[in-house]
């Protein structure tokens, strides 16, 4: 390997004369010449792609090296968005770390570097360390928190927020990757605690806490004084006109503010205040073009936005550095210039010919004619072992290499490795070959090494989540009213909370919160339509009876379907849990409690005698191809052939490489038929197929032919089934006879729908997201040039891609057209379903390698390849399509870090429907994945209720609601299997009525936020074991604190509902001087004992056929419900 050959030709130039590319000779010149004298290189970067792209390839070669890139805001300028809370907490832990000199190499693209920064002091003197142990008053840490910017939030779950309840302070610091809990014991910080954002529990203890300033406009008192101040000098006319500034002065910051920075400050810093007068620089690529080209978009969009009076704007030069002094002040550090002795050589046509005897016949000549050392690059582990056997196929002799280094040091002609580079090169000693080379159509995935662990799914219940007022809910004895609020009454015994409800004429039921398992939120269909029922009337009751008839009709069709499958006879899988357990390891992520549940049931099927037909429902990219590989994994390691089912050659692709990746370090053979196979391979796959040769092989309908035969077939994994044909699917029957069948789809089927089909037909849904994956900033606008040009210049600010949905095949030519005179620099791509399969893949390659950067669509992306960097989905008439529909289209955005922006646009000469605008306003408000997301998915769940159990079962879902419609399902499938007959009359949930009192509620002073209170009551009540309750329990001392008398009340409540509900009792009623229990009528309990009990202890008396009452004083609540419990279990009531 050659070392560079550096002239130090003046006290300000080095030259480094080098055939190597950037990534390489700046990180040997750093390692050689600069790391013993502490000094920084600042790399400026024409581009965020480029400086992106630096970054990966820099990190990969000299992994030892600490590689700050200074990000982009990713908006434009005077854009009223701000950028995402991530971005700006990356950007001052970038600026901090600049302060503190933590860094060897910084990446600063030229057109951030322009802009004017917060003062350096501001960075340095707003920056503090805590550590356990330490003494601090809480309220001043209240008040540095504030004037740190930090924002008071109910729950934490973004940088830049904080929570305090009592003696707990919630804090997500910027610059940090987790949020923190402190404990404060008086003054003294007693312990500090990372937590999860979605289940909001404490997950492992720290000693230090670091906190830097939580924005870059500050929001204290100096900086709104700065801003008012500056404010009223730069710009004319009445300021209290202007919103912007009542906001500022209010405290309340405003989407856009970041254009507004250098109000804030009395003075600002620009990039050079943080770089050291010692460090060196680099510039790569043409910087003057670039800062030219962002100067003018400035300047173009000053124009446009400068003659607003509310919103009045800076002028360019107030919050950029010119040009010109940007270049002479750079040049006055000291630069490393880069000379190539030789210049880099490009490949010559390296692709492999698959149709060829000898698919590497162009590299092993190429090779052959060298006499450099070699390195191929493969993706991924998988890629590697394909790559491996095409090599050993090639009798082309090579090593396995783990690291740059390890090239480096070795002496092989031709190695291969796993590398993030993108392209080949040749230098004068060697050369280095990327799969961009070698298979210039291949679609390459960009793998995520990190999945955001996210939220049980159980954690929210979905019910109640987000209830609004008059939202319609329903009651199981009194049907559908309106939820009109928590309300607070004092009926004597101190302050309980209920749900109040109005119901038709303006009747009022009012609930207690012990009773919300009675209660659910209206999803039958659209709210405005819900039937209001009267209390009172018996018009609910007639509505349940007829549900229920049909219900059981239902139940009884399901059953009969279950006794006919198990009927047959399957193979049972043995597994090997060393093999199991190392194959489990090669995934990277930590498993979600819904895909670990799914993975286990699938095992267990597998096990089993009876073939295994299970559906595995989740949305794209929630982990269902994990359950499919570890579902192969068990089938081929019992000797067994896997065939994987997709409806397009593009996911048989993506599925092949993620497959290979998997089985990378298995003797195990993968092959795949599809369009990227000619005829040749195709029959030879199949003839090996039939001779076992191949254990799995993955492809599209072709699969189902005549002509394809397996030697042992033991598992069928369908993907997306609902996507084949009607005969493909008739096809398909014919594989469930007595083979495991596997069926993947991403149509949401409600969770507790499964509950009714179990054992009836195996499901398992997977409803734990990826916690980042919608967060989809999304604007409802108008149809406009301007628009749309914003919007595609914004993501290509930051060295992204773009969808442009426009769902009509005949006028998509004129939009393209329309689309090339707006976006001259744009590299537009069009998909339809009417081009040719070869060109269609060829677009989706091209948008996939970035040859493309738009792609003008029609709705064929609903389900796709996964493009983290296609972040922006510009959406046509976006009024003519359904939610569910929406919601997966906006999807193919937002699967990376960089904030994701969806704009569904309105013909403006058209008048759009009520349901169009109530669609477009739910998608709008369904921003942020979280509990809405749930809401979203309703529409698709009453369409996958509808798939499961016939259209015909719409009625009924309207008139009672979906959730109870599903209760009354389950509740008649098991009244069914245990042979009862179907009793009208007798009500669903026999209501338990037990009255402690004493006040059993969440006080504001403990858990102020409504909502949240809301969701806690509505989860204790859920609670069916005791189990489930400490756990509740252990949550609630976790993030709101010692709980109060109240709360503890409220706890020992459940606990008494949990341990009454085994027995054969109908009330509890516990008061300071007096216990009386009324049993139901069917109790089996032993007279002798009673009559025992009332002779020998003349406190107990019989206070009619069914109650006993007990006449004795307890005040403690806890000996109260204590008494009552062992009652119970004297008088042996369980009824097991």
């Amino acid at each position: 390997m050659t070392t560079p050959i550096v002239n130090n030709i003046s006290s300000k130039e080095f030259l480094l004369e080098s055939s190597l590319p950037h990534s390489i000779a700046i990180g040997q010149f750093f390692n050689k010449f600069l790391k013993s004298d502490a000094r920084a290189l600042n790399i400026i970067t024409s581009s965020v792609f480029e400086a992106i792209k630096l970054k990966e390839e820099i990190s990969w070669f000299y992994p030892d090296l600490n590689i700050n890139l200074l990000p982009d805001w990713e908006t434009l300028p005077f854009d009223q968005i701000s950028p995402h809370p991530d971005l700006t907490s990356e950007r001052l832990l970038t600026l901090y770390q600049m302060t503190q000199r933590q860094f060897d190499i910084n990446l600063l693209p030229v057109s951030t570097a322009l802009h004017r920064m917060p003062p350096r002091a501001y960075i340095e003197q707003y920056s503090f360390q805590f550590n356990k142990g330490d003494t601090v008053d809480i309220g001043t840490f209240k008040d540095r928190l504030i004037s740190n910017g930090y924002f008071h939030v109910e729950k934490v779950i973004n940088p830049g927020e904080y929570a305090m309840r009592g003696g707990i302070i919630d804090l997500f610091p910027m610059g940090s990757i987790v949020p923190y809990r402190i404990d404060f014991f008086d003054n003294e910080i007693d312990s500090i605690r990372t937590f999860d954002v979605d289940t909001q529990r404490s997950l492992y203890p720290v000693s230090e806490i670091k906190l830097l300033p939580a924005k870059e406009c500050p929001l204290d008192e100096n900086g709104i004084t700065a801003f008012r101040q500056n404010y009223r000098e730069k710009f004319e006319g009445d300021p209290s006109k202007s919103k912007i500034y009542k906001s500022i002065s209010k405290g309340i910051p405003f989407a856009g503010m970041e254009w507004y920075l250098p109000l804030f400050y009395d003075s600002t810093s620009t990039i050079f205040d943080y770089l050291d007068p010692g460090d060196i620089v680099v510039k790569l690529g043409n910087l003057a073009g670039s800062a030219q080209s962002y100067w003018g978009e400035a300047e173009s969009r000053f124009r446009l936005y400068a003659y607003d009076s509310e919103r009045p704007i800076l002028k360019p030069e107030e919050f950029l550095l010119r040009s010109d002094i940007f270049f002479r002040t750079l040049n006055a550090y000291s630069e490393l210039k880069k000379k190539n002795n030789e210049l880099l050589e490009g490949l010559p046509d390296l692709s492999v010919v698959r149709s060829d005897n000898s698919p590497l016949l162009k590299l092993k000549d190429y090779l052959s004619k060298q006499k450099k050392r070699a390195l191929i690059c493969a993706e991924g582990l998988g890629r590697r072992e394909s790559l491996s056997d095409l090599l050993k196929q090639s009798a082309m002799e090579f090593e396995i290499i783990e690291s740059w280094e390890q090239f480096q040091l070795g002496t092989n002609q031709l190695s291969l490795i796993v590398s993030p580079l993108h392209n080949g090169f040749s230098s004068n000693t060697f050369v280095l070959i990327t799969e961009t080379e070698l298979f210039p159509n291949f679609i390459k995935q960009s793998k995520r090494s990190t999945r955001d662990k996210n939220f049980n799914s159980e954690v929210i219940v979905k019910d109640l989540t987000e209830l609004n007022i008059d939202d319609p809910v329903v009651h199981e004895h009194h049907g559908v009213g309106r939820y009109k609020g928590l309300l607070e009454l004092d009926l004597g015994e101190g302050i309980t909370e209920f749900l109040e409800l109005h119901y038709a004429n303006q009747d009022k039921l009012y609930v207690p919160v012990s009773q919300l398992h009675l209660i659910s939120r209206y999803s039958g269909g659209p709210m405005e339509t819900a039937p209001l029922h009267k209390l009172g009337s018996g018009a609910w009751e007639k509505a349940k009876r007829k549900a229920l008839i049909q219900i059981h009709d239902t139940a009884a069709d399901l059953l009969n379907l279950y006794s006919k499958r198990s009927l047959k006879v399957g193979y049972s899988s043995k597994i090997n849990l060393e093999d199991y357990d190392r194959f489990v390891d090669g995934f990277p992520f930590e498993e979600t409690p819904d895909q670990k549940e799914a993975i286990e049931s699938v095992i267990k099927d597998m096990e089993s005698t009876k073939p295994m037909d299970r559906l595995i429902c989740g949305d794209v990219g929630f982990g269902k191809t994990e359950v499919a590989l570890r579902a192969t994994f068990v089938s081929v390691m019992n000797g067994k052939q896997v065939v994987i089912l997709v409806p397009t050659t593009l996911l048989a692709e993506q599925h092949y490489n993620n497959f290979c990746d998997r089985f990378a370090s298995w003797p195990i053979k993968i092959d795949e038929i599809s369009r990227f196979k000619t005829k040749k391979e195709q029959a030879d796959s199949i003839q090996k197929l039939s001779l076992g040769q191949v254990d799995i092989i993955i492809g599209t309908h072709r699969l189902l032919q005549t002509d394809v035969k397996f030697k042992d077939l033991g598992l069928v994994i369908i993907d997306e089934e609902h996507r084949f044909g009607v005969r493909q699917k008739e096809e398909l029957k014919s594989f469930r006879t007595n083979v495991d069948v596997l069926t993947l789809t991403a149509t949401p089927i409600p969770r507790t729908l499964s509950m009714a089909m179990e054992g009836l037909r195996e499901f398992s849904i997977i409803a734990t997201p990826p916690q980042k994956r919608l967060s989809i900033k999304t604007f409802v606008v108008d149809y406009s040039k301007g628009v749309i040009r914003e919007a595609i210049l914004r993501e290509f600010n930051r060295g992204g891609q773009v969808y442009f949905l426009h769902n009509e095949v005949n006028t998509i030519e004129s939009m393209r057209e329309k689309l090339i005179e707006l976006l001259p620099e744009a590299r537009i791509g069009v998909a339809h379903g009417q081009l040719r399969e070869q060109e269609l893949e060829r677009v989706m390659q091209d948008f996939h390698q970035q040859k493309i950067n738009v792609l003008l669509c029609t709705t064929i992306i609903e389900t796709g390849i996964d493009i983290p960097t296609a972040n922006t989905i510009i959406i046509n008439r976006s009024d003519k399509f359904g939610l569910a529909q929406l919601h997966q289209l906006r999807g193919r955005v937002g699967r990376s870090h960089h904030q994701a922006y969806a704009y569904l646009l309105l013909d403006v000469d058209k008048k759009i429907t009520s349901h169009a605008k109530k669609r477009l306003e739910a998608i709008q408000l369904l921003e942020d994945l979280g509990s809405g997301y749930y809401l979203a998915i309703h529409d698709l769940e009453i369409r996958g209720a509808g798939e499961l159990l016939g259209d015909n079962q719409s009625g009924e879902i309207h008139e009672i609601g979906f959730n109870l419609y599903i209760d009354m399902l389950n509740h008649a499938v098991k009244q069914l299997k245990s042979g009862k007959s179907l009793d009208l009359d007798k009500p669903l949930n026999v209501t338990k009525d037990i009255n402690i009192h004493a006040p059993t509620i969440l006080p504001h002073t403990y858990c102020p936020n409504v909502s949240e209170r809301l969701i806690i009551y509505k989860r204790l009540s859920n609670a069916s074991t005791r189990d489930q309750l400490n756990e509740l329990k252990e949550e609630l001392i976790d993030r709101f604190g010692v709980m109060p008398d109240q709360t503890k009340s409220l706890i020992i409540f459940h606990e008494l509902r949990i341990d009454v509900d085994s027995y054969e009792v109908l009330k509890v009623d516990a008061s300071r001087s007096s216990i009386e229990i009324t049993f139901s009528e069917s109790v089996d309990i032993d007279p002798i004992k009673i009559i025992d009990l009332i002779q020998t202890d003349r406190r107990y008396k019989m206070n009619g056929p069914n109650k006993i009452k007990v006449s004795i004083a307890i005040d403690s609540i806890e000996e109260r419900v204590l008494f009552v419990r062992n009652i119970l279990k004297d008088l042996l009531l369980n009824k097991n």
